[in-house]
């Protein structure tokens, strides 16, 4: 959506919500900049102003989504994991082999508390971008705030998937049982 001349900052958060909802896949702040005649830059401030007017705008790895009111597709738990940094990639991979989807990452600071961060990680190549931007942008994981330990909250079909993936997990030394 070309951005109009003269369309004030609240025009173009309409539009910017509006391309959100419709899109099946997340959307880059670069792209969204592109398609609205401004800068990336800009386009972070006004997520943040949606998302202080309570829109429930998520930024991911992958891009800004709209997460929209729709029933559960399957069944969630939070789990406790802790591996190296070298191992994040395994640790993903077994996941979403299983057909589980790996909602967020989590850790439990000793002075900010909890802090977590959405993932939506549901495929290899979800998993190859992530780690990607992480080497690109030479960023630390957040559980390197604490040893390695982490909580992500998963998605499955079924209990039987996650059950099966909580297994592989520990048999695989990563599992920890709280």
């Amino acid at each position: 959506m070309p951005r109009k001349k003269g369309q004030s900052g609240t025009e173009r958060r309409e539009c910017l919500l509006e391309m959100l909802k419709k899109s099946k896949e997340p959307l880059k702040a670069a792209q969204l900049a592109e398609l609205t005649g401004v800068s990336r830059q800009v386009i972070v401030q006004d997520m943040a102003l949606l998302r202080a007017k309570v829109e429930p705008v998520i930024a991911t790895p992958q891009g800004y989504i709209y997460f929209k009111d729709s029933p559960l597709q399957g069944v969630q738990r939070v789990i406790f994991s802790r591996h190296s940094a070298e191992d994040t990639e395994r640790e993903l991979n077994l996941l979403v082999d299983l057909g589980v989807q790996v909602l967020d990452v989590g850790v439990e600071h000793s002075v900010y508390g909890k802090i977590f961060r959405p993932l939506k990680l549901k495929s290899r190549l979800d998993i190859k971008k992530f780690i990607s931007q992480m080497t690109q942008k030479d960023a630390n994981l957040l559980s390197s705030l604490t040893d390695g330990l982490h909580i992500h909250t998963i998605e499955a079909s079924s209990a039987e998937v996650l059950d099966k993936a909580c297994k592989v997990l520990a048999e695989e030394g990563f599992l920890l049982e709280l």
